[in-house]
């Protein structure tokens, strides 16, 4: 049931909401992590939890079970947007620690709540940005640092999807009350942490413009944002619901004045895609490979990560606090920026 090495402590994890993202990458990382073990699930769905491959793991269709097992220690929360706050307050209020789907909150009110509550319980809260742990976005963040690339003029990421409204069954990401909006707030919040933690700076101001072009629902389905950073680079992020899977929609470009840095199929849940470099002198493009022990889920370097911090007593590396500047931010966007037309 886990990867834990024999004797090490581990910590106990139960999983609440066990939709796409927990069951094909959550579930797995946890079973694989060499610090955690997965002991209990959670979902108001009877039928989706007995879809979950995982053995001797106890099964519950109320929170308030989950939470009264003294063997879970810490909660992976993958429900609805609309439901994070309420639940991680209901986990710290228990002793649990809490580990939260991004985005962390639909508002930063809502965020500022989930702090407040964790802070008072004194347990760990962090927000579940896996792809700061891809092993190719590790190596780029260490290449900006040893300024490798230069002076870092724009970031642009291209991060898109093709999701029609009956995408699953139930598909509450295009449900404006459960997900609070459509592609830019369920796609978007990866990017914008992303870039920070790339770059080590901040974004200091955020525009955006949305649309609903192909499909016909409630919420946009595609969304293009722009804004800078405190030390002066611009960035782009472009975001859809409305993107054929076939194309090319999953890279990450930093332009320096020294040499660019390509990320291409590293933004999404898996490991792999491809990172080079192009010199800005000569135009040659070298590739940087990973290793095989480097090169493992995103989503379990998250939880191994996560795990540590809360055996060791150590804080966690990113400080909570940002996710609610950038709910902030991306809010103060979505608001701001232009109406979508209707889908024709």
């Amino acid at each position: 049931m886990s990867g834990a090495k024999p004797g090490g402590r581990t910590l106990g994890w139960a999983v609440v909401g066990c939709g796409l993202v927990a069951r094909e990458y959550v579930i797995p990382a946890l079973q694989g992590a060499r610090n955690a073990r997965l002991v209990a699930l959670c979902d108001s769905d009877a039928e989706a939890l007995m879809r979950i491959p995982a053995d001797d793991v106890v099964r519950h269709t109320a929170l308030e079970a989950a939470l009264a097992d003294r063997s879970v220690e810490a909660v992976y929360i993958a429900t609805p947007n609309h439901l994070h706050a309420a639940m991680t307050e209901a986990c710290a209020a228990a002793g649990k620690h809490v580990l939260c789907e991004k985005p962390m909150a639909i508002t930063a009110q809502d965020g500022l709540r989930m702090l407040s509550a964790c802070r008072r319980a004194g347990v760990h809260y962090a927000t579940a940005f896996d792809q700061r742990h891809h092993a190719a976005h590790r190596k780029l963040r260490t290449l900006v640092k040893e300024g490798v690339l230069g002076t870092l003029t724009q970031a642009r990421i291209h991060y898109a999807c093709w999701l029609p409204a009956d995408w699953a069954p139930d598909n509450w990401r295009i449900d404006p009350e459960r997900a609070g909006g459509g592609a830019m707030i369920d796609l978007a919040p990866h990017g914008l942490d992303l870039l920070e933690v790339v770059l080590g700076d901040e974004w200091q101001s955020l525009v955006a413009m949305t649309q609903r072009r192909v499909h016909d629902y409630a919420v946009d389905d595609g969304a293009v944002l722009m804004g800078q950073f405190r030390g002066g680079a611009l960035g782009v992020l472009q975001v859809a619901y409305n993107c054929p899977d076939a194309y090319p929609r999953r890279t990450l470009e930093l332009i320096g004045t020294r040499a660019r840095a390509l990320a291409y199929k590293t933004m999404g849940q898996t490991p792999g895609g491809t990172l080079s470099l192009t010199d800005a002198t000569t135009g040659e493009q070298t590739w940087l490979p990973l290793s095989p022990d480097e090169d493992q889920s995103p989503f379990r370097n998250q939880v191994e990560a996560f795990s540590d911090c809360v055996l060791d007593g150590r804080p966690q590396p990113f400080a909570p606090e940002r996710d609610v500047r950038l709910v902030g931010l991306l809010s103060q966007a979505l608001h701001a920026g232009k109406a979508f037309p209707p889908c024709h």
